[in-house]
């Protein structure tokens, strides 16, 4: 079926803005996929801390936002205890299917036994599934406004 003629003309899906609730709530699954990682007691665990200072306007309705963000365990990133695991963008980037030619552009395997660095713990987690991660990653980049550059850039 149509749309019935309903859509706006001037403002393309694509150029859309997302109204600022959804923004700083799409905040999340970008910090948590580069700042979560599997660790002995918790599969999603935070490896950092951030700290959120919310603004209200006159009317109570939310106005603004600003997040502070602090990553604590940088030696994460080369190394892991046998039953942990790295940074979940890391396992992320190795899925195929919900960025097109994501593999290509980073010049990544889908092999994580191809680099040392992510591969010294667990790969996977039964508990996550990586490649719908990816796809709330990358989802979360259009709704916060990233450019397809930016988007590319935070994936490299």
């Amino acid at each position: 079926g149509g749309d019935g003629g309903k859509k706006k003309k001037e403002e393309p899906a694509a150029e859309k803005k997302a109204n600022l609730e959804d923004r700083i709530v799409n905040t999340n699954p970008i910090l948590e996929s580069y700042g979560n990682a599997k660790t002995i007691r918790n599969d999603n665990s935070s490896r950092f801390g951030k700290f959120i200072r919310i603004y209200f306007n006159q009317m109570g309705k939310l106005a603004g936002a600003f997040i502070d963000v602090y990553l604590l365990e940088k030696s994460r990133v080369t190394y892991q205890q046998p039953n942990e695991r790295g940074y979940h963008i890391f396992f992320q980037l190795i899925e195929e299917g919900p960025v097109d030619n994501l593999q290509e552009m980073i010049l990544m395997s889908t092999d994580p036994y191809d680099y040392f660095f992510i591969s010294q713990g667990k790969v996977k987690v039964d508990s996550i599934d990586d490649q719908e991660e990816l796809e709330f990653t990358d989802q979360a980049f259009d709704t916060l406004g990233f450019s397809l550059e930016e988007k590319q850039d935070a994936f490299k």
